[in-house]
């Protein structure tokens, strides 16, 4: 079958690496993935199906893997080569359409008793995600035996599945994964008064999810560089929407903080960011309040911060990784509710990947949200 394969070559990994310091905005580079033909995955054991996919996103991640920009934390916890993509909305042989949950746990591992982090239910905090039966890879997209959904087909356990309303387009369903961990996100803090860092497909995502709540926060303040994600932002609930150079003012004027040095007297509540760079993070420890909490769900890599503010104000820092099941059934809710299949801007064919990836890479500065692979012609070349 035909899928895009992202292959452990130090080479060819280490010019992607290059490539992504290089490219003027971070723009992504195609590194060590390509286009192959490869035999489908196997089910590994009874309660596996083959998936095949009809629509894939590209997300952030996605992009800082192929330009060498992810943390070299992973490497344990993937295996090679695998077939990206965890952002899927597929068909079973039955043709019944389903989202797939990526995450592997214990319960897609084989393994019994479960770790307590899954017999909790918290299955996003899996400690066993290098064993089992399975190669290592934290979610499906970056385990070399579930493929994954830049491809023709993949293998998903019971437990992975959520069945897809009849009525819910398949541009809605490919946008339940990142909406389930914009459901954590606005879940992973009550704060009155939030800022959300961002404004690509996961801060919008979040702004409609804080929203959503069912106590909702009184203020969102969020940052958008681009004209579209200023638009959708506002549409999706924020209250306030800046550029991000302007935040600090704008929380300074909100909270009537006075300014010393480079640090707020006051600030807010919480911050959700959801970029995960260096600058974001720093910009979020310097807005907010005392006592206050950062919420970190955008991916970060290797930063450099200096954390006295943290220290000195008492701030709390916390990440905020993927979802449990009920997070993915509250998403499937919300992007019907909102209808956010518009967020869909763009589909490409699997050989069109690099054009596809380029455009997911400067998705807002071109006025796009989300990017994906359609694969329901493929099937029919």
């Amino acid at each position: 079958m035909k899928a895009l394969v992202f292959e452990r070559r130090i080479g060819r990994y280490a010019a992607a690496v290059v490539a992504g310091r290089l490219s003027p905005g971070g723009g992504a580079r195609v590194g060590p993935l390509r286009l192959a033909e490869v035999d489908e995955p196997a089910p590994p054991a009874p309660g596996w199906h083959r998936v095949r996919p009809r629509l894939a996103g590209i997300c952030g991640s996605d992009l800082a893997t192929i330009d060498g920009r992810s943390s070299r934390y992973f490497e344990p916890i993937v295996s090679f080569p695998f077939v990206p993509g965890h952002e899927v909305v597929g068909e079973l042989d039955d043709d019944t359409r389903v989202v797939v949950q990526p995450v592997l746990t214990c319960a897609t591992r084989g393994i019994r008793p479960p770790c307590e982090m899954c017999a909790q239910g918290r299955v996003n905090l899996c400690e066993r995600v290098a064993f089992g039966h399975l190669q290592p890879g934290l979610q499906t997209g970056f385990c070399s035996d579930t493929g994954g959904g830049w491809s023709l087909a993949l293998v998903a356990h019971d437990s992975q599945l959520h069945a897809v309303p009849e009525e819910l387009s398949d541009e809605a369903a490919v946008l339940v994964e990142p909406t389930a961990c914009a459901v954590h996100a606005a879940r992973s803090t009550d704060a009155d008064a939030i800022a959300v860092i961002g404004a690509g497909t996961l801060g919008l995502l979040t702004i409609a999810a804080l929203r959503q709540r069912p106590y909702p926060p009184r203020l969102v303040v969020a940052t958008a560089k681009h004209p579209q994600q200023r638009r959708l932002a506002a549409e999706l609930g924020a209250d306030s929407v800046v550029a991000p150079d302007v935040l600090e003012r704008a929380i300074r004027s909100t909270t009537r903080s006075l300014r010393t040095g480079s640090q707020l007297s006051s600030g807010i509540e919480a911050v959700i960011d959801c970029v995960g760079s260096e600058a974001s993070l720093r910009q979020a420890l310097s807005v907010v309040a005392p006592g206050g909490t950062v919420v970190v769900v955008g991916m970060p890599a290797t930063v450099s911060l200096d954390l006295t503010p943290l220290w000195h104000r008492e701030a709390a820092m916390r990440g905020c990784y993927a979802y449990d099941r009920s997070d993915f059934v509250a998403a499937i809710e919300l992007v019907q509710a909102l209808g956010l299949g518009r967020l869909v801007s763009a589909t490409y064919t699997l050989d069109r990947y690099r054009e596809a990836i380029e455009h997911a890479a400067a998705a807002g500065a071109r006025g796009a949200v989300k990017i994906a692979f359609d694969l329901r012609s493929e099937r029919n070349r």
